[in-house]
């Protein structure tokens, strides 16, 4: 392996590890954040008939982890275009 690959080596799994903890931190703070210590500042908030804190603690936190899967997948498509490393 050459020392050129290497980087591009190191850059690649760089930008896969930027991406997943961009992913993981918007997933604590929506189901931590959110579900748990603001959920009285946001049961102010009425959502759909629920009050806000309840809804994200209940819902808001899986659907915000499976908007954040296509995401995640869309990202490193691009991410695996641009270091070549990509299956088709």
């Amino acid at each position: 392996m050459t020392e050129q690959e290497r980087e591009v080596g190191k850059a690649y799994w760089a930008a896969n590890l930027r991406l997943m903890m961009v992913c993981l931190t918007i997933w604590f703070v929506v189901s931590y954040g959110f579900g748990i210590l603001l959920v009285d500042v946001l049961n102010n908030i009425e959502f759909g008939g629920f009050k806000l804190g309840f809804w994200f603690a209940q819902q808001g936190s899986i659907y915000t982890f499976v908007i954040l899967i296509f995401i995640y997948a869309i990202q490193m498509n691009r991410i695996d275009r641009k270091f070549n490393v990509h299956e088709d």
